[in-house]
């Protein structure tokens, strides 16, 4: 089984390279304003001309202009977008890149009708009053059993060293990403936790079943 990690809230060029040695696959850089990980996007270019040709970049997101998220994406030579806030699938599809949808889950009801989203990957998350994403919190993963077995999933919220093997070995999604569980402070990565992250994310897929889909 291969597995695509992604590690999310970069803001600092060697915490990105450091996530590339380690192995990761996507790293996301956040343009929300409000968020503690925002990156301002010109320091977000000169990140991304900095990274190895096979790490793919991705754009965090939320309730945006999608004129402002395509013209952004071009600027910082993007490879992905995710859209964390309430964009529709009408919204998605205004998008000029491969999209990666989160969404926020606490119960049911909150997967349900997400065939609507016609995007290259859905992205599940805590949901967490007054926070749009890197709560540190994780869901309830049974909810997310059956749309791991039909759609391509990363699995977020509270991913860390310690239980993304366990994520992996329930769900079999198509990928994992952390941000505060491989972290010191709000966008401060730390290296050593990183590499246990991506590590014992590689060995848990290597013991299990699963899905390999190129996205972008």
């Amino acid at each position: 089984m291969n597995i695509r990690v992604k590690i999310c809230g970069i803001t600092r060029r060697r915490d990105a390279l450091d996530a590339c040695a380690a192995g990761a696959d996507l790293l996301g850089f956040n343009f929300v304003p409000q968020s503690r990980r925002y990156l301002n996007p010109y320091a977000a270019r000169d990140i991304i001309a900095s990274l190895p040709p096979f790490v793919l970049s991705v754009g965090i997101f939320a309730n945006e202009d999608p004129r402002v998220i395509n013209d952004l994406s071009s600027f910082l030579h993007l490879n992905a977008v995710q859209l964390h806030g309430d964009e529709d699938p009408s919204c998605c599809r205004k998008m000029d890149l491969p999209v990666i949808k989160a969404v926020r889950v606490a119960s049911e009801e909150d997967i349900r009708d997400l065939e609507r989203f016609d995007v290259a990957a859905l992205l599940l998350d805590s949901k967490v009053s007054g926070a749009l994403g890197g709560s540190g919190v994780v869901f309830p993963w049974h909810l997310a059993t059956k749309l791991c077995e039909s759609r391509r999933v990363f699995i977020a919220g509270g991913m860390s060293p310690e239980n993304v093997a366990e994520a992996i070995k329930t769900l079999g999604p198509f990928g994992v990403d952390a941000a505060s569980g491989v972290e010191t402070g709000p966008g401060i990565k730390d290296r050593a936790l990183m590499e246990s992250f991506i590590q014992a994310a590689r060995r848990a897929a290597a013991q299990s079943g699963g899905k390999s889909v190129h996205i972008g």
